[in-house]
């Protein structure tokens, strides 16, 4: 009865009166394991949509415009493909910035990530266009012929894709295999196959 029981530590709750400063934050994040694939899933869905695309709309800007009745259900497929993609491309850039760490280069991760976040966007905003010009036409079939809208539409997917889109497509993989060269990160023939590729 006459023995005091030990003041409970503020912090811990502890008996014996050490201080301990309670954890606010969690564990440190890690990268799943499913996220190596990222690189892999997303260059299948896009050479998918892209192979897709090729079958079905015809290279010159100044076609008949016969696609949109014969392919539709090819290219709205491919459509569907590509915002997968993106997000597994989004998740490719993540992977890439985990694996380097500490060895990461601040200028070329910033070059990588806004090329890579540009070519994104101009695949998103031509895939917009075409799924636009596909809902027009399922609309009202002869307005889209006869007027410019389908001329400019066509225009515009050609220019975001295969010009300002396939030259930051470039640019990312010039800044990727320069960050893997510098931190020896992956081996010199991926490197190399990377700066010829970009090149193309």
């Amino acid at each position: 009865q006459g023995l005091s029981r030990p003041m409970m530590d503020a912090n811990t709750g502890d008996a014996d009166g050490a201080t301990h400063t309670p954890s606010l934050v969690g564990e440190r994040l890690t990268t799943p394991r499913a996220a190596a694939v990222a690189g892999i899933l997303f260059a299948a869905l896009l050479t998918t949509a892209y192979v897709l695309l090729r079958l079905s709309v015809p290279a010159e800007i100044g076609d008949s415009s016969a696609w949109l009745a014969d392919n539709t259900d090819r290219v709205k497929l491919a459509l569907w493909l590509i915002p997968f993609a993106g997000i597994a491309f989004l998740w490719f850039i993540g992977v890439i910035r985990d694996r380097l760490g500490d060895l990461e280069d601040r200028f070329f991760s910033s070059v990588l990530f806004g090329s890579g976040l540009l070519f994104l966007a101009m695949t998103f905003v031509s895939a917009a266009i075409a799924g636009a010009l596909i809902v027009a036409y399922e609309a009202n079939p002869q307005l889209v012929v006869d007027s410019e809208l389908y001329l400019f539409a066509r225009a515009t997917m050609f220019r975001i894709s295969n010009v300002f889109g396939v030259r930051m497509a470039g640019v990312f993989m010039m800044s990727v295999g320069t960050i893997w060269f510098r931190s020896r990160t992956m081996p010199r023939w991926l490197v190399v196959i990377t700066y010829l590729l970009a090149a193309v």
